[in-house]
C-alpha cells in the first residue's frame, strides 16, 4: 500500500485514531462492575453567562448593570438571593432532592479571556502561564488506564482534555458509525498488510497498530451497547443525542469510566437573551432526560456529572444587547450522594470586581478536579493535577 494512499484513507476515520493501546484487553478481561464510578463531563462551549444562569435577583447592581439583559420574569427562586434562569426549570427537582450542587465563583489566577487559551487551561488543568500538551483526563488514563476502562468523547474529534502522554480516549459521535467505519474494507486491507516493510520505513507502524486496536474497540462498544438501548424519551437535538448514547453505554455496563460531551453556542456578544434561553433549555431538558434514564436502570448513584464553561461573562451588558468575555463562573455538579447540595458557596460580590469588571474567583477549578479524582475516582490527584490543590467538600 502506498504511503500517500494510506494517509489519505486514514483521514476518513480520524475518530478511530484516538484509542489507547490497552483497549483490546477489554474484550478478554473479566470486570467487577459493582460500585463502578463514572464521570460525565458537559462542556458549555463559548463562555456561558453565569449571572443570567444563577441570577442574583435581589441585587440592584445586577439590574442596573443590565437594564435590557437582566432576567426579571419567571425566575425560579432557590433561596432568598439566588435563582435559576427560567429555562432551567427541568433541573428544579434535582436541586430540591439534593442531587445538584452549584459551585459559584470558579476560575483561576490571572484569567485569560481568549476562548482557545482558556479552554486549553481548563482542559489541561494548567496555570494561565504554563502550556501543557496533555489533558487532565488523559493523564488520568496514563496512570490508571491499565485496568478495564476507557474514556469516550461524543464527538468526531478528541478534546485536549482526553489526550494523555501515552494513552488517549476514543472520539465518536455515533458508535454505530464507528462500528461500520471499522468494518470498512480499507481497514481489512491495512490489517492484512500489517508486516508491510514500506510502512515501517515511513514510521507508520503506530497508525497501523492504532487502527487494529480501533477495530477491536469499535466491535466491543457496538456488541455490548446494542443489547441495552434506551427506552427514555429525549429532546430532539444533537446534545440530547450525545447524552442518550452515554446513557446507553453506562446502562450497558460498558467498561468506561469517563465520558465527555459538549453543547456549543454560548459566545453571546449580541442578542443574548433568546440565544441563551434556547441553549439553557436544551441543556436542562437533555440532562433531565439523561438522569431519568440512569435512574431507570439504577446507574445514577454511580455517576457524577460535571458541567463547566471556559469563562463567564462581564457584569455589564454591551451595546449589542449581549455580554463580553468575563472570568469567574458557576459550575454544576449532579449526583446522588452529594455532601453539600444546593449552593456550595455564596455568589461573589458584584460590588468588588476585578480591574476588567468581572467577578473574582474564589474557588480554583483545579480543586474541583482534584476533589473528583480523590473523592470520586479514588485516585491520587497529585500526579495528575500539576499544582497541589485544596480538596473541597461537595462529594
Amino acid at each position: 500500500m502506498e504511503r500517500r494512499k494510506f494517509l489519505k484513507n486514514s483521514a476518513l476515520a480520524s475518530g478511530l485514531f484516538f484509542v489507547p493501546s490497552f483497549v483490546k484487553a477489554l474484550e478478554s478481561v473479566a470486570t467487577e462492575r459493582l460500585g463502578y464510578k463514572r464521570l460525565v463531563i458537559i462542556q458549555l462551549a463559548g463562555g456561558n453567562d453565569g449571572l443570567n444562569t444563577i441570577i442574583p435577583y435581589n441585587n440592584d447592581i445586577y439590574y442596573n448593570s443590565r437594564p435590557r439583559l437582566a432576567i426579571t420574569k419567571d425566575i425560579i427562586k432557590l433561596n432568598d438571593n439566588l435563582g435559576f434562569h427560567p429555562s432551567l426549570a427541568p433541573l428544579r427537582s434535582l436541586f430540591d432532592k439534593g442531587e445538584l450542587s452549584v459551585i459559584n465563583n470558579v476560575g483561576y489566577p490571572n484569567p485569560v479571556r481568549s476562548h482557545f487559551r482558556s479552554m486549553d487551561i481548563w482542559q489541561t488543568a494548567s496555570g494561565s502561564d504554563e502550556y501543557l500538551q496533555s489533558g487532565w483526563l488523559g493523564r488520568y488514563l496514563d496512570r490508571h488506564g491499565k485496568k478495564p476502562y476507557n474514556a469516550i468523547e461524543m464527538d468526531e474529534q478528541l478534546s485536549l482534555a482526553m489526550k494523555g502522554e501515552h494513552f488517549n480516549g476514543i472520539a465518536t459521535s455515533d458508535y454505530k458509525v464507528l462500528y461500520r467505519s471499522a468494518k470498512d474494507p480499507y481497514f481489512k486491507n491495512v490489517i492484512n498488510h500489517y508486516n508491510d516493510a514500506h510502512l515501517s520505513e515511513h514510521n507508520l507502524g503506530y497508525l497501523y497498530q492504532t487502527m487494529i486496536e480501533a477495530k477491536s474497540s469499535a466491535n466491543y462498544i457496538y456488541d455490548n451497547t446494542k443489547v441495552k438501548l434506551s427506552q427514555q424519551e429525549y429532546p430532539q437535538n444533537k446534545f440530547a443525542k450525545q447524552l442518550k448514547n452515554v446513557a446507553q453505554f453506562i446502562n450497558s455496563d460498558l467498561d468506561t469510566k469517563v465520558f465527555y460531551t459538549s453543547l456549543g453556542g454560548f459566545d453571546t456578544h449580541a442578542n443574548q437573551n433568546n440565544k441563551q434561553s434556547r441553549l439553557l433549555s436544551q441543556y436542562a431538558e437533555s440532562v433531565s432526560a439523561f438522569v431519568k434514564d440512569l435512574k431507570r436502570d439504577k446507574t445514577f448513584e454511580d455517576t457524577l456529572i460535571l458541567t463547566f464553561s471556559e469563562f463567564g461573562r462581564r457584569l455589564k451588558q454591551n451595546a449589542a444587547n449581549g455580554t463580553d468575555h468575563g472570568a469567574a463562573n458557576n459550575v454544576f455538579v449532579i449526583g446522588k450522594n452529594l455532601k453539600k447540595a444546593g449552593f456550595y458557596n455564596n455568589l461573589g460580590s458584584l460590588n468588588d470586581l476585578d480591574d476588567n469588571g468581572d467577578l473574582k474567583y474564589t474557588i480554583d477549578f483545579r480543586s474541583i478536579y482534584a476533589t473528583i479524582l480523590s473523592q470520586w475516582m479514588d485516585v491520587s490527584a497529585e500526579d495528575i493535577i500539576p499544582a497541589k490543590q485544596k480538596l473541597l467538600d461537595f462529594i
